[in-house]
């Protein structure tokens, strides 16, 4: 239970963070105005939320590994939202960054870490 509350706190994590960037970029770069922006902010205010309810207790370690979900789904997102097409290069490191979250994330410990 423990790994799936993990992954599913890293996927919320990465879709508000994304996406509040996002909603920013849009407010500013796309004149969408204020309330894109303030969405933005909220947004990014919630991922910090999540990535503080990792049941790792070590803030280091959870950023670095958050750091290898952002890069991967940050290309989802642009397939999804910006119809860009990531190429085998784009999908060969996001799968190595995820490997490295693995790593960080789920290698065994011993308990007094």
């Amino acid at each position: 239970m423990t790994l799936a509350r993990s992954i599913a706190l890293f996927g919320a994590a990465a879709l508000f963070e994304i996406g509040g960037a996002w909603l920013i970029w849009q407010g500013v770069r796309e004149n969408r105005g204020w309330a894109w922006i303030g969405a933005g902010v909220v947004a990014l205010g919630l991922y910090g939320f999540a990535a503080s309810l990792q049941p790792d207790a070590h803030f280091g370690r959870i950023l670095a590994a958050y750091g290898g979900v952002f890069v991967a789904g940050s290309l989802i997102w642009a397939r999804l939202v910006d119809d860009y097409k990531p190429d085998r290069w784009d999908i060969t490191g996001a799968l190595i960054c995820l490997a490295g979250v693995a790593v960080i994330m789920y290698a065994p410990r011993p308990d007094a870490d």
